[in-house]
Order: structure tokens, then sequence, then C-alpha cells
């Protein structure tokens, strides 16, 4: 009997813990390191699990591609209005890959005129098939060239892609994740400066 108790207590602070790691919300230090500028702000776009991608992606027909959800919909509205509650300042026009789902995931949260698709990022996207290791060693060299560039002064750039394979680039990224970059100039390189969630940026 006891030790069913102590079961299930153990299962209580778990839940708890989990609880609290859930709503733990930014990095304050760098939130307010983001409020300088300076920075590049890596977004996966929001949840995408309506359709799927046809072999023969047109870029100008979202019905050859996975879309957002309404959930994917919401979380990126959510996104733009955090980071213009948090005063976070950002460069016009924020990038997006030419998929359906990251145009709009951009456009929900930045508006439809502050929008500019860049094919870059398409092979960031592609890099989650087959791909030989001297093409992805390729496209991750490629990837430094344009994260190692700074944004305006006083602004943070945004880039809405894709994620990266587990242990490759930047990594695995949640629907509207974010990793933070810090640029350090041209032929420089970059550095990770912090990651975090929507949940932890609509935290208080």
């Amino acid at each position: 009997m006891k030790q069913l108790w102590l079961f299930s207590m153990l299962c209580i602070l778990i839940l708890l813990q989990a609880d609290l790691a859930e709503a733990m919300p930014a990095d304050p230090s760098l939130l307010r390191s983001l409020q300088q500028g300076g920075y590049i702000l890596y977004v996966r776009h929001g949840d995408a699990t309506v359709g799927t991608d046809s072999p023969r992606i047109n870029f100008n027909d979202c019905s050859t591609q996975r879309n957002l959800s309404e959930t994917g919909r919401s979380q990126a509205v959510s996104y733009g209005n955090a980071l213009r509650q948090l005063h976070i300042p950002v460069q016009m026009p924020v990038v997006a890959s030419p998929f359906c789902r990251t145009k709009e995931s951009a456009e929900l949260a930045f508006g439809a005129g502050n929008v500019r698709t860049d094919p870059f990022w398409v092979r960031i996207y592609q890099l989650g098939g087959s791909v030989p290791p001297a093409q992805q060693e390729a496209v991750l060299k490629a990837l430094s060239a344009q994260l190692e560039i700074p944004p305006s002064p006083g602004t943070n750039k945004v880039i809405i892609a894709h994620s990266f394979p587990p242990g490759v680039g930047l990594g695995e990224i949640q629907s509207l994740g974010t990793v933070v970059i810090k640029p350090k100039g041209q032929g420089n390189g970059y550095e990770i400066a912090g990651h975090f969630d929507l949940d932890e940026l609509n935290s208080p």
C-alpha cells in the first residue's frame, strides 16, 4: 500500500514538473538582447497537416503541398503578435521559403506585404530526403554564408523556413520554434545564441 502511495506521488511530481517546464518563459536576457537587434530568428513554419507534398511540387499551386492547419494559422498569428508585444524589432521584409506553408506563416505573422520569398530555403527542405554527403556539405556551407550576415542595425532578421534532420544544421525545430542566431559577419560564421518555442514566447 505504501509503495503504491509513493508511486502515485512520484507520478504527480513528474506531471507537475512537466507542466512547469511547459509554462517556462523564454530566457529574459535573450529577449532583452533581441530588443536591441542584431540577430537572425530562424523559424519553422506553423503546424502543416493538410495535404501532402507531391514529388513534383508547384510553388504556385498549394494543392501540391502540405499546408497549414487551423492550428498552424493560429500559431503564426500568435507568433507575430508576441514579437510585437515584446518590442522585438524585425527587419522588413521577412524572408520565407517559397512553400505555401512558409509563406502563409510569414504573411499571417507579419502581413502579406512584408514577405519576400527566397528559393535558397528549398535546399533546407531537401535535406530531409536522401541527400549525398557532398551535397549536404555544400548546402550547410551555403547556409553558413546566409546566417553570418548581420541584419540592418537595430533590427532582427526573420527567416521562416523548414526544420532540419536530427543532428544536421540547426537541428530539429518544432512548429513555430525559433533558433536565435548571432551572425559574426561575412566569412566569420555564426553562433547559436538560444532557442525558444511558441509557448515560451507567449509565457508571461
